[in-house]
């Protein structure tokens, strides 16, 4: 059983983890988070005496201090200094004291209203703690979700009125959790646009480690998500903790270690740009965090979470479904289209074995550039020659699926919706817009977009035969003053985001076996809210070679690779202005959902029929890459010149090694395999060699192919597929 109750202590048991909790006194003390302990009995407790200026809840008991005891809840006011983990308004203070009042235990998991929540949880168990504050007259449930198949936790919290006056939240986390003093790292996956998820790594300081967000969106420059490892940990071994938060807009995900070395976790909705009034009666839910374990290293932690979002986040229906092979027609042709030149594109597509056609922005409205039309979803058919249900059936009519963009989220000041509806664009009364790529952001928090935009979007879906949609959101979000006062203005983001999964929880629900995947400028909005409901995240915007490496190489550490798109791009290329080999190219996006963005009709017959080769070899290997274990054999990270990734699935193995810059007399690089059966025979596909599996991992494989090294050249790459021998 996940969850059991032995009087006052709490066992969340996951499959190898543990997270213990004491109730004593009305207050919740975690006791442990890590390895699993079957029975606790205080080995580790919080030695308590006397520490200067750490406050007392009660006058004659010296040595208990809440700014001493590591705890699931950081409360305000009360003596813990620490970051709390909920702050609010009430009468004319934010002082609150939640004392625990009954717990309940709950068979499965449980859909937290409005907001994206893990599925398949029929196996899983959920601890419920309910807490009130009688003076607040308050009522706050602490849920914990544990899944036996993993080891991952999910947790929320409920805040309830129960008083008669309002409240107002200012603070109300997703997760809080605390750990003994220690030797700490802390690895986050930060960047700008163009180069997501970097990985960087230090060590833990006194103070407070924070990432955030107050754009409207999680963004580029970071990730909603820390990763807490001891210092000593590597790839393979060493205790790891990760917190992800299952949201879209803005957040806070920060560590702090404290003047007595104490750590704490904490990640939730970003206080800035935020507050909730909550008035008599009415309840409030915070977001769905995740809290994965690993005793085995980075890579243990890697391929917790890969499966737990490949099993529970991403929609059943494409969790396990292989993603096609896509052309898009934007660096093709950018705006500038006509039906000819799209089923010329569409043509060369089919003879290369590319399995869906994507027709990107420019096919609505009186879109001729990016300054007009965003809002007017109808269709253009003098741009088309024709109808939009006359180009999709030509195009499935050439053994292609149809796919088709979007950016639902956004309006133009020159376009039909802004001249009938100015006051549906986020803006601040009285004060000119400020713009970016020369659009606006509609509404969200407005119930009426809310239904224009499913109504309208509605009506695209359901009158015509499309297989796929790319939705993107290309600015953040600015000038918030649509609020009828401060208050209502500060609700603002927050219920953008509940409109924004309102309308993507009715569409991919009603339309399910579409593949949506979702933009924002590339990796803008790379998060498990969205792949909650999108199953398919572009990872970045750029798709040079080289700079993807450390791009996907980042998204590995907690994201499924079936996740991410991955594309092959034209020379020089678009961000970069690098010129890569397309050999390099081709294997740098097999290492993610291979598509194309580039005009085949404008190549070679040597380079189409280089595509083709890669098309075909793709396809031999996809489900390898899609559904295997990843295992990250050099770091592009680390001021390396190499990059190299191993996908197993099953008797199937995939090596993938990048030499960025030639090197002059230097013995080529060893890479050692993993995840291979010690005393199997694997061969090496294109040759007569068989290796056994502890030569691959322990004596390692040395980067040739038929005896020939890498020739002299910059961004070169080699990759291997090994069979393993019945």
């Amino acid at each position: 059983m996940a969850i059991k109750i032995d009087k006052h202590l709490f066992y969340i048991n996951t499959k190898n983890s543990s997270l213990i909790i004491e109730e004593r006194d009305g207050y919740l003390l975690l006791k442990h988070l890590g390895r699993k302990i079957e029975s606790y009995h205080f080995s580790n407790t919080v030695f308590e005496r006397d520490h200067a200026f750490s406050g007392n809840p009660r006058s004659n008991e010296r040595s208990f201090s809440l700014d001493t005891q590591r705890q699931v809840l950081g409360q305000h006011g009360l003596g813990d200094f620490r970051q709390p983990s909920l702050q609010v308004q009430h009468a004319n203070n934010e002082v609150t004291d939640f004392r625990f009042v009954e717990s309940q235990l709950i068979k499965g998991g449980l859909e937290v209203p409005g907001l994206p929540s893990p599925h398949s949880t029929e196996d899983a168990e959920t601890l419920a703690f309910i807490l009130e504050d009688t003076v607040a007259h308050l009522r706050l449930t602490l849920y914990y979700t544990a899944f036996e198949d993993s080891n991952t936790i999910a947790t929320f919290t409920k805040l309830e009125n129960i008083g008669r006056e309002t409240a107002v939240i200012h603070k109300n986390l997703s997760l809080m959790a605390d750990l003994p003093a220690g030797t700490y790292d802390v690895i986050s996956l930060q960047g700008a646009y163009a180069r997501e998820k970097t990985v960087r790594r230090h060590k833990l300081a006194q103070g407070i480690f924070k990432i955030a967000s107050n754009r409207g969106a999680s963004g580029h420059a970071q990730t909603p998500s820390l990763i807490l490892c001891d210092s000593e940990t590597t790839e393979e071994a060493g205790q790891v903790w990760a917190i992800q938060l299952l949201y879209s807009g803005n957040f806070e995900a920060w560590i702090q270690q404290n003047q007595l070395n104490e750590v704490r976790l904490g990640i939730g909705i970003n206080e800035d740009n935020f507050a909730w009034k909550l008035e008599a009666g009415q309840t409030f839910y915070s977001p769905v965090a995740l809290l994965n374990y690993s005793a085995q290293g980075l890579t243990g932690l890697s391929h917790e979470s890969q499966a737990f979002v490949q099993e529970h986040i991403i929609p059943k229906t494409f969790a396990k479904r292989e993603r096609p092979i896509l052309i898009n027609n934007w660096e093709a042709t950018y705006f500038d289209f006509k039906k000819e030149k799209l089923l010329e594109l569409a043509d060369e597509a089919q003879k290369v074995g590319i399995e869906l056609f994507v027709l990107d922005d420019g096919w609505f409205g009186n879109r001729f550039d990016d300054n007009r039309a965003l809002g007017d979803w109808f269709v253009n058919e003098d741009k088309l020659g024709g109808s939009l249900t006359e180009l999709i059936a030509e195009v499935h009519s050439r053994g292609l699926q149809f796919g088709l963009w979007v950016e639902p989220e956004m309006i133009s000041v020159d376009s039909q919706l802004y001249r009938a509806h100015p006051d549906w664009a986020i803006q601040v009364p009285d004060r000119d817009h400020t713009f970016s790529r020369n659009q606006l952001v509609l509404d969200y928090a407005n119930p009426d977009v809310v239904a224009y935009i499913k109504e309208t979007l509605d009506q695209l879906l359901s009158q015509h035969d499309i297989d796929y949609i790319k939705w993107d959101m290309n600015r953040n979000i600015t000038n918030l003053g649509n609020g009828t006062d401060y208050l209502a203005t500060k609700m603002q983001s927050h219920k953008y985001i509940l409109g924004l999964y309102e309308i993507v929880k009715y569409l991919t629900e009603k339309y399910g076996n579409i593949l949506f995947e979702s933009c924002s400028g590339g990796g803008g909005r790379n998060d498990l809210g969205m792949m909650r409901y999108f199953p398919q995240v572009w990872a970045s915007d750029n798709t040079d070679a080289i700079a993807r490496l450390p791009i996907q190489y980042g998204s590995s550490y907690l994201y499924p690779t079936i996740s991410m798109g991955a594309h092959v791009s034209a020379v020089p290329n678009h961000q970069m202005g690098r010129i890569t080999p397309l050999a390099t190219r081709g294997h740098v996006a097999m290492m993610g959902n291979l598509g194309y963005e580039l005009d085949l009709t404008s190549l070679s017959d040597e380079e189409l029929n280089e595509i083709a080769a890669q098309v075909a070899h793709y396809k031999s290997i996809r489900r390898i890459i899609q559904f295997g274990q990843q295992f990250r054999l050099i770091n592009p990270c680390q001021g390396s010149n190499e990059s190299a990734v191993q996908f197993n699935y099953k008797d199937h193995s995939v090596v993938t090694y990048v030499r960025v810059l030639a090197t002059v007399e230097e013995i080529e690089t060893t890479l050692k395999l993993k995840g291979l059966e010690e005393d199997a025979l694997y061969s090496l596909e294109g040759t007569n060699q068989l290796y056994s599996g502890a030569e691959l991992m322990y004596a390692g494989l040395t980067v040739v192919l038929r005896g020939v090294v890498l020739p002299q050249g910059d961004f070169l790459s080699k990759q291997y597929v090994f069979v393993k021998k019945q």
